[in-house]
Formats: structure tokens, C-alpha cells, sequence
């Protein structure tokens, strides 16, 4: 069973998942941005941007900075 996120933001199309992983040398977070986009009647994600999600994009990384910093506590989530 794949790890879940222990967090999420979403602006508009533009999603970023923060992980957390608790190591002997600390706590470290990874983080994934995706583009939502529908094709027919099923929604898929994209590691590709277009011009005008960049700001988008740009928002979202910066709250995902913010909130690894506020919850840098190793509790076993």
C-alpha cells in the first residue's frame, strides 16, 4: 500500500502533495505538483504546465514551504 499524503493544497488545476518521512538523521518532506486536466469524462493529472499555470504553481509551492516549516515535528504520520 503506497504512503498517503500528509497534506494537500489546491489552487484552481494546480494540486502539490507534501510527504513525510521520518529517518535516524530527521524529518524529511518531499513534494509533487501536478496539473488536473479531463479527457472525456475522466480527470488525469500532468507533470506539464502550461504559461498561465506558472503563477499558480509559484502560490501553491509557496504555501507547501510555509506548511513544512510550521509542522517540521517527527510524529509518526
Amino acid at each position: 500500500m503506497a504512503a498517503l499524503p500528509v497534506h494537500e493544497f489546491r489552487k484552481g488545476l494546480i494540486r502539490v502533495r507534501i510527504w513525510r518521512k521520518c529517518t535516524s538523521s530527521g524529518i524529511r518532506h518531499t513534494v509533487s505538483v501536478v496539473r488536473l486536466f479531463r479527457k472525456s469524462d475522466v480527470w488525469n493529472e500532468s507533470t506539464r504546465f502550461h504559461r498561465d499555470d506558472i503563477p499558480l504553481v509559484q502560490l501553491v509551492l509557496d504555501e507547501a514551504y510555509i506548511w513544512i516549516f510550521q509542522n517540521q515535528k517527527c510524529d509518526g504520520s
